[in-house]
Protein backbone atom coordinates (compact mmCIF):
# COMPACT_ATOMS: atom_id res chain seq x y z
CA UNK A 1 0.00 0.00 0.00
CA UNK A 2 1.43 3.12 -1.76
CA UNK A 3 1.95 6.21 1.21
CA UNK A 4 1.33 9.58 -0.12
CA UNK A 5 4.46 11.36 -0.66
CA UNK A 6 6.05 13.94 2.00
CA UNK A 7 2.11 14.71 3.24
CA UNK A 8 2.25 18.23 4.12
CA UNK A 9 -1.02 17.99 7.35
CA UNK A 10 -2.29 15.55 9.03
CA UNK A 11 -5.31 15.72 6.80
CA UNK A 12 -3.98 14.88 4.17
CA UNK A 13 -1.85 11.83 5.22
CA UNK A 14 -4.99 10.15 6.70
CA UNK A 15 -6.86 11.22 3.41
CA UNK A 16 -4.24 9.21 1.18
CA UNK A 17 -4.42 6.46 3.88
CA UNK A 18 -8.47 5.91 3.32
CA UNK A 19 -8.19 6.75 -0.64
CA UNK A 20 -5.50 3.85 -0.46
CA UNK A 21 -7.40 1.42 1.73
CA UNK A 22 -7.82 -1.94 0.13
CA UNK A 23 -11.44 -2.07 1.19
CA UNK A 24 -14.02 0.59 2.50
CA UNK A 25 -13.40 1.42 6.21
CA UNK A 26 -15.60 0.49 9.21
CA UNK A 27 -17.45 2.93 11.08
CA UNK A 28 -14.44 1.69 13.60
CA UNK A 29 -11.10 2.62 11.34
CA UNK A 30 -12.94 5.68 10.56
CA UNK A 31 -13.58 6.61 14.29
CA UNK A 32 -10.12 5.97 15.00
CA UNK A 33 -8.91 8.01 12.02
CA UNK A 34 -11.18 10.98 12.65
CA UNK A 35 -9.85 11.42 16.25
CA UNK A 36 -6.12 11.09 15.06
CA UNK A 37 -6.80 14.17 12.78
CA UNK A 38 -8.49 16.29 15.54
CA UNK A 39 -6.07 15.22 18.40
CA UNK A 40 -2.47 14.00 16.55
CA UNK A 41 -0.14 15.03 19.34
CA UNK A 42 -2.14 13.09 21.92
CA UNK A 43 -2.02 9.89 19.51
CA UNK A 44 1.88 10.60 19.02
CA UNK A 45 2.88 9.25 22.01
CA UNK A 46 0.06 7.27 22.86
CA UNK A 47 -0.71 3.42 23.28
CA UNK A 48 -3.30 1.12 21.62
CA UNK A 49 -5.18 0.99 25.14
CA UNK A 50 -4.88 5.13 25.25
CA UNK A 51 -6.43 5.41 22.26
CA UNK A 52 -8.87 3.06 22.86
CA UNK A 53 -10.04 4.73 25.93
CA UNK A 54 -10.40 8.12 23.86
CA UNK A 55 -12.31 6.33 21.07
CA UNK A 56 -14.81 4.02 23.45
CA UNK A 57 -13.27 0.87 21.31
CA UNK A 58 -11.52 -1.89 22.47
CA UNK A 59 -7.41 -2.28 21.79
CA UNK A 60 -7.49 -4.68 19.22
CA UNK A 61 -10.10 -2.65 17.62
CA UNK A 62 -7.54 0.30 17.78
CA UNK A 63 -4.61 -2.10 16.40
CA UNK A 64 -7.31 -3.23 13.52
CA UNK A 65 -8.49 0.42 12.66
CA UNK A 66 -4.95 1.55 12.41
CA UNK A 67 -3.76 -1.60 10.18
CA UNK A 68 -6.87 -0.75 8.11
CA UNK A 69 -5.43 2.90 7.39
CA UNK A 70 -2.40 1.18 6.22
CA UNK A 71 0.27 1.54 8.67
CA UNK A 72 2.20 -2.02 10.60
CA UNK A 73 0.81 -0.99 13.81
CA UNK A 74 1.13 1.83 16.82
CA UNK A 75 4.74 2.00 16.64
CA UNK A 76 4.55 2.73 12.28
CA UNK A 77 1.11 5.08 13.26
CA UNK A 78 3.29 7.11 15.80
CA UNK A 79 6.46 7.59 13.65
CA UNK A 80 4.26 9.11 10.81
CA UNK A 81 2.61 11.38 12.62
CA UNK A 82 5.57 12.99 14.39
CA UNK A 83 7.24 12.82 11.34
CA UNK A 84 4.61 15.08 9.65
CA UNK A 85 4.38 16.99 12.84
CA UNK A 86 7.72 17.64 12.81
CA UNK A 87 7.75 18.82 9.17
CA UNK A 88 5.55 21.82 9.39
CA UNK A 89 7.46 25.23 9.66
CA UNK A 90 6.28 27.92 11.74
CA UNK A 91 6.07 29.88 8.81
CA UNK A 92 3.52 27.24 7.30
CA UNK A 93 1.69 26.83 10.50
CA UNK A 94 1.05 31.13 10.65
CA UNK A 95 0.27 30.78 6.67
CA UNK A 96 -2.21 27.93 7.27
CA UNK A 97 -3.58 29.67 10.55
CA UNK A 98 -4.36 33.48 8.85
CA UNK A 99 -5.75 32.11 5.55
CA UNK A 100 -8.62 29.99 8.29
CA UNK A 101 -9.24 33.67 9.47
CA UNK A 102 -8.77 36.27 6.85
CA UNK A 103 -8.48 39.73 7.93
CA UNK A 104 -11.00 39.99 10.71
CA UNK A 105 -9.13 39.85 13.81
CA UNK A 106 -12.15 38.85 15.26
CA UNK A 107 -12.16 35.61 14.00
CA UNK A 108 -8.59 35.08 14.83
CA UNK A 109 -9.25 35.83 18.46
CA UNK A 110 -12.57 33.30 18.14
CA UNK A 111 -10.03 30.50 17.04
CA UNK A 112 -7.24 30.70 19.72
CA UNK A 113 -10.05 30.75 22.51
CA UNK A 114 -11.18 27.53 20.65
CA UNK A 115 -8.67 25.86 20.63
CA UNK A 116 -7.78 26.74 24.47
CA UNK A 117 -10.99 25.36 24.98
CA UNK A 118 -11.23 22.41 23.11
CA UNK A 119 -7.00 21.74 25.22
CA UNK A 120 -8.75 22.42 28.64
CA UNK A 121 -11.50 20.14 27.53
CA UNK A 122 -8.83 17.50 26.85
CA UNK A 123 -7.05 18.14 30.15
CA UNK A 124 -10.01 17.93 31.94
CA UNK A 125 -9.83 13.82 31.27
CA UNK A 126 -9.91 11.31 33.82
CA UNK A 127 -6.96 9.80 32.36
CA UNK A 128 -5.47 13.24 32.23
CA UNK A 129 -6.00 13.60 36.08
CA UNK A 130 -3.75 9.97 36.74
CA UNK A 131 -1.30 11.06 34.37
CA UNK A 132 -0.53 14.45 36.20
CA UNK A 133 -1.60 12.85 39.59
CA UNK A 134 1.41 10.53 38.41
CA UNK A 135 3.61 13.47 37.64
CA UNK A 136 3.52 15.23 40.77
CA UNK A 137 4.26 11.89 43.09
CA UNK A 138 7.58 11.70 40.66
CA UNK A 139 8.77 14.99 41.14
CA UNK A 140 7.18 15.47 44.65
CA UNK A 141 10.01 12.59 45.45
CA UNK A 142 13.41 14.82 44.20
CA UNK A 143 15.48 16.50 45.83
CA UNK A 144 15.59 18.98 43.16
CA UNK A 145 13.31 19.66 39.79
CA UNK A 146 15.20 20.35 36.59
CA UNK A 147 12.91 22.37 34.35
CA UNK A 148 14.12 22.34 30.93
CA UNK A 149 12.87 24.42 27.90
CA UNK A 150 14.30 26.23 25.45
CA UNK A 151 13.16 28.54 22.04
CA UNK A 152 9.61 29.76 23.13
CA UNK A 153 9.45 27.16 25.87
CA UNK A 154 12.01 28.78 27.61
CA UNK A 155 10.16 31.53 29.68
CA UNK A 156 7.31 28.63 30.74
CA UNK A 157 10.95 26.75 32.14
CA UNK A 158 11.67 30.02 33.70
CA UNK A 159 8.21 30.44 35.30
CA UNK A 160 7.65 27.17 36.61
CA UNK A 161 11.68 27.11 38.29
CA UNK A 162 10.48 30.70 39.91
CA UNK A 163 6.97 29.24 41.12
CA UNK A 164 8.68 25.71 42.54
CA UNK A 165 11.28 27.89 44.57
CA UNK A 166 8.55 29.85 45.67
CA UNK A 167 6.53 27.09 46.95
CA UNK A 168 9.48 25.53 48.73
CA UNK A 169 11.32 23.14 46.37
CA UNK A 170 14.83 23.66 44.68
CA UNK A 171 14.78 24.02 41.07
CA UNK A 172 17.38 24.88 38.56
CA UNK A 173 16.78 25.74 35.06
CA UNK A 174 18.01 24.54 32.08
CA UNK A 175 17.01 27.28 29.14
CA UNK A 176 20.19 27.82 27.36
CA UNK A 177 20.92 26.17 23.60
CA UNK A 178 24.31 25.41 21.99
CA UNK A 179 27.25 24.15 23.66
CA UNK A 180 26.13 26.70 27.00
CA UNK A 181 23.80 23.80 27.79
CA UNK A 182 26.78 21.96 28.78
CA UNK A 183 27.49 23.79 31.57
CA UNK A 184 23.72 23.66 32.80
CA UNK A 185 23.49 19.59 32.15
CA UNK A 186 26.89 19.28 34.12
CA UNK A 187 25.09 21.04 37.33
CA UNK A 188 22.34 17.83 36.91
CA UNK A 189 23.00 15.52 40.08
CA UNK A 190 21.36 12.17 41.98
CA UNK A 191 18.29 12.94 43.59
CA UNK A 192 17.38 15.52 40.75
CA UNK A 193 13.82 14.51 38.68
CA UNK A 194 13.61 16.62 34.84
CA UNK A 195 10.88 17.85 33.73
CA UNK A 196 11.22 18.44 30.24
CA UNK A 197 8.95 20.61 28.04
CA UNK A 198 10.04 19.08 24.41
CA UNK A 199 7.89 19.76 20.95
CA UNK A 200 8.90 18.93 17.48
CA UNK A 201 11.97 18.09 16.10
CA UNK A 202 14.20 16.31 18.68
CA UNK A 203 17.07 19.07 18.66
CA UNK A 204 20.50 18.14 20.06
CA UNK A 205 19.61 19.95 23.33
CA UNK A 206 16.55 17.58 23.97
CA UNK A 207 18.73 14.89 23.34
CA UNK A 208 21.14 15.80 25.32
CA UNK A 209 19.61 16.21 28.28
CA UNK A 210 17.58 12.95 28.01
CA UNK A 211 21.28 11.56 27.74
CA UNK A 212 22.37 13.27 30.66
CA UNK A 213 19.56 12.29 32.58
CA UNK A 214 19.71 8.62 31.97
CA UNK A 215 23.30 8.48 32.50
CA UNK A 216 22.47 9.98 36.29
CA UNK A 217 19.49 7.77 36.52
CA UNK A 218 17.18 10.51 37.10
CA UNK A 219 13.32 10.42 36.73
CA UNK A 220 11.55 12.50 34.05
CA UNK A 221 8.47 13.62 33.44
CA UNK A 222 8.07 14.82 29.91
CA UNK A 223 5.46 17.71 28.68
CA UNK A 224 5.00 17.69 24.53
CA UNK A 225 2.69 17.11 21.86
CA UNK A 226 5.05 15.63 19.17
CA UNK A 227 8.17 14.55 20.40
CA UNK A 228 9.47 11.10 18.18
CA UNK A 229 8.34 8.24 20.14
CA UNK A 230 12.14 6.57 20.27
CA UNK A 231 12.89 9.49 22.67
CA UNK A 232 9.52 9.81 24.53
CA UNK A 233 9.89 5.85 25.88
CA UNK A 234 13.01 7.37 27.57
CA UNK A 235 10.63 9.16 29.71
CA UNK A 236 8.65 7.79 32.92
CA UNK A 237 5.16 9.88 32.71
CA UNK A 238 4.22 11.85 29.40
CA UNK A 239 1.91 14.50 29.76
CA UNK A 240 0.11 15.22 26.28
CA UNK A 241 -0.03 18.96 26.25
CA UNK A 242 -1.65 20.30 22.75
CA UNK A 243 -0.09 23.69 21.51
CA UNK A 244 -3.58 24.69 19.84
CA UNK A 245 -5.04 22.75 16.49
CA UNK A 246 -2.72 20.47 14.36
CA UNK A 247 -0.74 22.77 11.57
CA UNK A 248 -1.60 25.37 12.81
CA UNK A 249 -0.02 28.63 14.81
CA UNK A 250 1.25 27.07 18.19
CA UNK A 251 -0.65 28.81 20.92
CA UNK A 252 1.33 27.68 24.91
CA UNK A 253 -1.87 27.84 26.96
CA UNK A 254 -2.32 24.28 27.71
CA UNK A 255 1.23 23.89 28.39
CA UNK A 256 1.01 26.41 30.84
CA UNK A 257 -2.40 24.90 32.32
CA UNK A 258 -0.17 22.01 32.83
CA UNK A 259 2.99 23.53 34.53
CA UNK A 260 0.89 25.35 37.04
CA UNK A 261 -1.80 22.66 38.02
CA UNK A 262 1.71 20.63 38.54
CA UNK A 263 3.23 23.09 40.63
CA UNK A 264 -0.25 23.39 43.03
CA UNK A 265 -0.03 19.66 43.10
CA UNK A 266 3.40 20.04 44.44
CA UNK A 267 2.20 22.19 46.88
CA UNK A 268 -0.55 20.49 47.90
CA UNK A 269 1.08 17.59 48.98
CA UNK A 270 3.65 19.35 51.13
CA UNK A 271 1.70 22.12 52.55
CA UNK A 272 3.76 23.58 55.69
CA UNK A 273 7.10 23.90 53.41
CA UNK A 274 5.06 25.93 50.50
CA UNK A 275 3.06 27.94 53.29
CA UNK A 276 6.94 28.38 55.10
CA UNK A 277 8.78 29.60 52.15
CA UNK A 278 5.65 32.35 51.43
CA UNK A 279 6.18 33.79 54.64
CA UNK A 280 9.80 34.22 53.67
CA UNK A 281 8.79 35.38 50.45
CA UNK A 282 6.68 37.95 52.16
CA UNK A 283 9.72 39.31 54.72
CA UNK A 284 11.84 39.86 51.73
CA UNK A 285 9.61 41.77 49.65
CA UNK A 286 9.09 43.78 52.74
CA UNK A 287 13.08 44.37 53.07
CA UNK A 288 13.95 45.37 49.58
CA UNK A 289 10.79 47.43 49.29
CA UNK A 290 12.42 48.96 52.37
CA UNK A 291 8.67 48.67 54.90
CA UNK A 292 11.10 46.17 56.83
CA UNK A 293 14.61 46.62 57.97
CA UNK A 294 17.77 43.70 58.76
CA UNK A 295 19.66 44.51 61.88
CA UNK A 296 23.38 44.63 60.26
Amino acid sequence: MQEPSQPSSIAELLTGRIANAARPLSPAALKVAHYLERNPGSAVTASAAELARETGLSDATVIRSVQALGFLGMEDLRRSLAAVLEGGSAGGRMRRTLHETGEDPGVAIDLALDAHQEAATRLRSASMRETLVAAVNLLGSAERIAVFGIGPSAMLARYTSMLLVRSGRQAVCLDTTGIALADQLLGLRSGDAVLLLAYGRAYQEVTATIGQAREKRLPMVLVTDSLEPRLARHADVIVPAQRGRAERVALHGATLVVLEALVLGLAAIDRPQTLEALEQLNTLREAVSGTRRFDL
